[in-house]
């Protein structure tokens, strides 16, 4: 944490957000290329009637006249959820907006820490579930949001609750939600083409008469095709280091400077942070603690072990040990209550 600064932080996630614009249509025209051979295969397409290498040739053609059609499609996809991605969190989380009047303390938390810094304060959501996790979102100023859970409000006290909005803050500030939405748009359209590849093949197995003697191995080679455009869509996420966490917790720290808080905050919401959502979603969470080797594999959060022992380390925070045993902060906090 020590040795990762917030304006290079930054500077990543701005780079990370530039490759994954830059490789999106390359992605895209791989997993198109996969798909027409898939089709070509089952004999939906039409083949050269000649070799393996004809085949494969008069697939590539084709992307000449699907690819711009993909990339209408995929605009007006990109469109749509770049208008229309807090609408979509909101139904997939059920978060809902409230005024200052219906949550004074908490709005005055979060207006302030948002003047601190300069920036405009964001939309305050409340989520109406038991679940002990918050997250922000948004993609440009002015359209930010940071969600909590009615469960969070109910476990954390003040400190603790500040603390949770500054590590959302941060999130703000280091352009970390910006890069996770614009990432799982483009996970999303590829994940779907898979889909339609996979499915196809299903679908297909039982339907229409190969009349291509090349059809196993075309399938074969679309399949695999299909199949690293899938992996890639997983790794999009896995590519939005789980740094973030740590570097957000560390921002919670500067703005607060109350370590202990953030440390107490993370030992309450351990084990009691889970809420359904999509898992790009998920990524955005406070926590989201993942069981069994194939969820830690693909985890994208570090554990709240691990975070409190960073903040530990280089903050100086105190653990207060299990949620049962913790006690509320007497430190002092840098931003002020109206």
């Amino acid at each position: 944490m020590a040795a990762v600064g917030l304006q290079t932080h930054i500077w990543a996630n701005n780079t990370r957000s530039t490759l994954l614009l830059i490789g999106f249509p390359v992605m895209l025209t791989l997993v198109l290329f996969g798909l027409e051979l898939v089709l070509m295969g089952f004999g939906f397409l039409p083949n050269s009637g000649g070799t393996l290498g004809q085949d494969i040739g008069l697939a590539l053609s084709m992307l000449a006249g699907t690819i711009p059609l993909a990339v209408v499609v995929a605009l007006i996809w990109f469109a749509i959820a770049w208008f229309g991605n807090q609408a979509m969190i909101d139904a997939m989380t059920g978060a809902r907006k409230v005024e200052r009047r219906d949550e004074p303390q908490l709005y005055n938390l979060l207006e302030n820490l948002a003047i601190s810094r300069g920036l405009q304060t964001p939309t305050l959501r409340i989520i109406d579930s038991d679940s002990l996790n918050a997250f922000a979102s948004g993609i440009r100023e002015g359209h930010y949001s940071v969600t909590v859970t009615r469960g969070l409000i109910a476990a954390l006290d003040r400190d603790e609750m500040e603390a949770v909005l500054a590590h959302e803050m941060t999130h703000v500030i280091n352009k970390d939600v910006r890069t996770m939405i614009i990432a799982s748009i483009f996970a999303g359209i590829i994940s779907v083409l898979c889909q339609l590849v996979f499915r196809g093949m299903f679908y297909a197995s039982g339907g229409r008469s190969r009349d291509n003697k090349n059809g196993g191995p075309l399938i074969l080679i679309g399949f695999a095709i299909a199949a690293v455009g899938y992996v890639f869509a997983i790794v999009i996420r896995m590519m939005l280091s789980r740094t973030r966490e740590y570097v957000a917790d560390a921002g919670a720290v500067e703005l607060t400077r109350n370590p202990d808080a953030m440390i107490s905050a993370l030992r309450k919401v351990s084990g009691r942070s889970k809420l359904q959502a999509p898992d790009d979603v998920q990524g955005m969470f406070l926590d989201n603690d993942r069981e069994g080797f194939t969820d830690a594999l693909f985890a994208t959060h570090p554990s709240i072990e691990k975070r409190i022992a960073a903040l530990i380390r280089f903050a100086g925070g105190r653990d207060p040990g299990s949620r049962e045993g913790s006690v509320a902060s007497t430190a002092t906090t840098a931003v002020p209550v109206s």
